[in-house]
């Protein structure tokens, strides 16, 4: 592995609080006024590809789609150590679902090849689906795992990993290139030096359009997701349930006849 690896991270900027409001009509966030940060599981995309560049050599190249703003979250990625950094962003990205965003950066990952691993974080903090990893080696056609919470070893063209289940961790070996999506336990995600933030101000955030990727039209955006969200809404707090009291088998029986009266059984 003299040569060493070409990583790829996806990442994605989202709103710094939770507190976010919805679009009724469009189910879209509204994203204006908010402060934006890096995905939080992201950062530990980006440090298992630094961890991997700093081992095995090569590269680590950046990749998020977005608005124009979103650059600020990939100089960051710059700052702590990253190689390249590009951008697709284009108004006929917008309003992509999973699907479409995993379709986008699919044509993105392919345009800015060679790769070897591309490492995405477990989820969005405000989508918390979990979809784009796996989706996103489907257009590839490459392996995906996900959960991965240790590498292993790479050597041989194959990766050696350990993914955290709920039932026990699992260890698996697959061929390059691979897709993987990492969780929380991988690592702890460096801070970016002065001299490292310095160079990111001067650092080239490279920008992909549809036209750079000749994308379908009909597989982009709003136009080419499958999914829609037809209604947003917070849901009504709970109050307070029944307090019983008795021998546990008056409790037993209580419960039972509770949920009868629920038609739960």
């Amino acid at each position: 592995m003299s040569e060493g690896l070409n990583v790829i991270v996806c990442i994605k900027q989202v709103p710094e609080t939770t507190e976010v409001e919805f679009d009724e009509e469009t189910g879209r966030l509204k994203r204006e006024g908010v402060d934006a940060v890096i995905n939080p599981f992201d950062e530990y995309a980006v440090e298992e590809g630094l961890q991997i560049k700093e081992k095995y050599g090569g590269t680590v190249k950046v990749l998020s789609m977005g608005p124009p703003q979103a650059e600020s979250a990939l100089r960051e990625t710059i700052a702590l150590g990253c190689d390249e950094a590009y951008l697709a962003t284009d108004r006929a990205f917008a309003g992509a679902d999973t699907w479409a965003t995993s379709y986008t950066l699919g044509l993105c990952v392919e345009k800015i090849a060679p790769y070897d691993i591309v490492i995405c974080g477990l989820k969005t903090t405000d989508g918390d689906t979990g979809q784009v990893g796996p989706e996103l080696a489907q257009h590839l056609g490459v392996p995906h795992v996900c959960y991965v919470n240790k590498i292993l070893g790479i050597a041989d063209g194959k990766i050696r990993l350990t993914r955290l289940l709920d039932d026990g961790v699992e260890t698996l070996e697959a061929p390059l290139p691979i897709v993987i999506s990492v969780s929380k336990d991988i690592n702890q995600p460096r801070l970016a030096t002065l001299r490292g933030r310095m160079g990111a101000r001067k650092a080239e955030i490279k920008q992909i359009t549809s036209k750079d990727v000749d994308a379908d039209p009909a597989r982009l955006g709003l136009d080419g997701s499958p999914t829609r969200v037809v209604k947003i809404f917070t849901p009504t707090p709970l109050e307070g349930g029944d307090v019983v009291e008795g021998t546990p088998e008056e409790l037993a029986e209580r419960i039972f006849q509770k949920l009868q009266e629920c038609k739960v059984i």
